[in-house]
């Protein structure tokens, strides 16, 4: 399950080395509305003159079968055989569905990615995991398959916005709370913004390598990767369907990682005060999400279709104190409902 991961200048020349290989039959590149006008510019210099652009309108409602069928019927009107290859350029949206529809076209072509995000940088790009949304359900569909390689150019993080800067970030702090508790206070007194992303990018993706080599395919401590996801892909779901009250991946996440830290003081794991540390940085960050008390019921039937559970058992990462993720902890409905109620008072 493991890619080589290129981090720095050198990720776009050493793919660029990988597309002239004689083994390659044609290179067909995916991309988002934003991404191909962005950040495609500063990638083309090291295609071949020849490339096929693939491109999907930008957002979380277009991670769908549908837009997986655009790239297949383009790589099919293109006969592209199993020895080309698809370059994914953009953020979690187009490296997750990207991934997925090559994994499934003629059963299988190489694809590399190109995250250009802080969240697909540190996250979506690196582990394997490939998918798309279904009937409202975060990454409902899906299978496990490693790219060729991931090439990181921290540059292309000038292309982001601050939110979705800080919606990267929620990911990083996932990883320090899951298992560096060091980096984590570290941080908590520096501050989020920093002028050197490239060694927080690396850092991270190490630290979700070491996870993932012990369990890829998620059966057991890959599943610490999972903390705030919970909740958070409920929040992020039932948000979609709210016109004008969509939040971002890291958002949701970033709401999740409270709402379960709150869990895990509950259950005797985590600290009060850890769970103020955590809530502190937290809100130094993000502003709250916002929905009332009467919805939180709703939010929460939504983590019944989780893809951790097992059966009607809701199983959720949570922590054993800071840096000390836990996994398959059993949850119930009326908990998460709970853990929303307290979020929504804070």
């Amino acid at each position: 399950m493991d890619s080589s991961v290129l981090i720095g200048p050198e990720a776009l020349p050493a793919l660029a080395e990988l597309l002239y290989r004689p083994a390659v039959t044609r290179v067909f590149v995916l991309a988002d509305s934003n991404t191909s006008r962005l950040c495609l510019p500063l990638l083309e210099k090291h295609l071949p003159a020849d490339y096929c652009l693939i491109q999907i309108p930008a957002g979380e409602e277009y991670k769908t079968l549908e837009s997986c069928a655009t790239v297949w019927a383009t790589l099919t009107e293109q006969r592209a055989d199993r020895h080309a290859v698809l370059v994914n350029i953009g953020g979690g949206v187009v490296t997750d569905l990207g991934g997925f529809a090559a994994a499934l076209y003629k059963r299988g072509i190489r694809f590399v990615q190109v995250p250009t995000t802080l969240l697909a940088q540190v996250d979506a790009s690196v582990g394997g995991k490939t998918g798309v949304d279904f009937q409202g359900y975060k990454n409902q569909l899906g299978v496990f398959q490693a790219p060729a390689a991931v090439f990181i150019e921290p540059q292309f993080l000038q292309t982001l916005d601050p939110r979705q800067l800080k919606s990267g970030y929620a990911e990083v702090l996932k990883h320090w709370l899951i298992a560096d508790a060091d980096a984590f206070n570290q941080h908590r007194r520096l501050g989020w913004l920093t002028d050197d992303w490239t060694s927080i990018i690396r850092e991270s993706v190490a630290l979700k390598q070491r996870i993932v080599a012990q369990d890829p395919l998620e059966s057991g401590p890959r599943k610490l990767l999972n903390f705030g996801h919970t909740v958070g892909h409920a929040l992020e779901s039932y948000l979609l369907t709210q016109p004008g009250r969509e939040a971002l991946h890291g958002e949701a996440v970033a709401a999740g990682l409270v709402c379960e830290s709150w869990l895990s003081v509950q259950r005797g794991l985590l600290s009060a005060d850890d769970l103020d540390k955590i809530e502190t940085f937290v809100f130094s960050v993000f502003d709250k999400l916002a929905f009332v008390s009467l919805e939180t019921a709703a939010i929460a039937e939504l983590a019944l279709q989780d893809k951790k559970n097992s059966g009607s058992t809701i199983n959720c990462t949570l922590l054993n104190g800071i840096g000390n993720g836990v996994f398959d902890q059993p949850v119930t409905v009326a908990e998460i409902a709970e853990s929303l109620r307290y979020y929504h008072r804070l």
